[in-house]
């Protein structure tokens, strides 16, 4: 069985200042990038599949709905739980799995969000909430495979 590995960048751009102080005191704007492409979203084929290898391609946006939307759901429970969020950047793997016949699927992907919170003692609720927020991300609930995580969380006065 052949695997392709997929990698990218997500930056949350959206602290306007207060980080997640509250629900309504930042934007959910964020940056999803692949190196070696441009910051705008031209879509083609996985080169691997004739497509033009500097544009995005489904499995890296794919992967990058799932970062995205997991961020999202994290930056409102952190919100909702009084931690302010003042970074969060995810550099998350997914491993396709192509069969003989030319189908295939996602078989893995390991979210790795490396956030920077306001509170010192929040940090180990700041971690959990991870696990709560892909229980309500609707990318990974419509999923057929575990999506995991393994989070960095830290903080800054």
């Amino acid at each position: 069985m052949k695997q392709h590995h997929y990698t990218l960048r997500l930056k949350w751009t959206g602290n306007t200042g207060q980080g997640t102080k509250d629900y309504k005191s930042y934007q959910r704007d964020h940056l999803i990038s692949v190196k070696d492409k441009q910051v705008q979203i031209p879509g083609s084929a996985d080169p691997n599949f004739r497509g033009d290898p500097a544009k995005y391609n489904p499995e890296e946006l794919f992967l990058s709905s799932l970062a995205s939307c997991h961020m999202l759901w994290y930056l409102h429970l952190c919100s909702t739980e009084n931690i302010t969020v003042l970074t969060y950047i995810d550099n998350p793997i997914g491993i396709m799995a192509e069969e003989a016949n030319g189908s295939g699927k996602f078989t893995n992907v390991i979210l790795h969000p490396e956030v920077t919170i306001k509170e010192e003692d929040k940090i180990e609720l700041a971690k959990k909430l991870h696990h709560k927020a892909n229980q309500f991300c609707f990318i990974a609930n419509s999923c057929n495979f575990e999506i995991k995580h393994e989070p960095v969380v830290k903080f800054k006065i």
